[in-house]
């Protein structure tokens, strides 16, 4: 059995999925805190490109070429709970996934703080991914895992079903 370094594997939707989570965080993080919930619909790139051809030039990683997903904003996320928001919510087929980020409370008692959670899902791939970031440490480490957030992660996958 040979060990392989992740730079040896090709990545997996998972892995572009914890890219665009980032990177959506990056941007909401990019107009500071007290922010409304922000929703992010996920695009394959490819078939964006093929559609829009123009704007190869807007569309890149952080390494330069195309990231597999691009996101792009939506209006504002309806209703007085995210919960209500989400059961009302529906995406066109030419959606891949989506992205929610929104300012929490973490923690238990006098722990409780004030956070960033950025959760996503891919249509029809289990699971998903979260990123959580504390306002007192913004450039401080940020928790990563699905287990932050597994309810919401259910919840935004229920507005890829029929």
């Amino acid at each position: 059995m040979t060990a392989t370094s992740p730079a040896d594997r090709a990545p997996s939707p998972g892995d572009a999925l914890v890219h665009a989570v980032d990177e959506v965080e990056e941007f909401v993080s990019g107009a500071g805190w007290d922010a409304p919930r922000q929703m992010f619909a996920l695009v394959r790139t490819s078939e964006l490109l093929s559609a829009e051809p123009g704007l190869a030039h807007q569309v890149t990683s952080g390494s330069g070429g195309p990231a597999e997903f691009t996101p792009i904003a939506q209006d504002s996320l309806p209703g007085d709970t995210v919960a209500g928001a989400l059961a009302t919510l529906t995406w066109p087929d030419e959606v891949a996934g989506c992205v929610l980020v929104m300012e929490i409370l973490a923690g238990a008692g006098e722990d409780q703080r004030e956070a960033r959670l950025a959760a996503g899902v891919l249509r029809d791939q289990p699971g998903g991914a979260c990123l959580l970031r504390w306002r007192h440490a913004p450039d401080g480490p940020v928790l990563r895992g699905a287990d932050l957030a597994p309810g919401l992660l259910e919840a935004l996958q229920g507005t890829f079903e029929p």
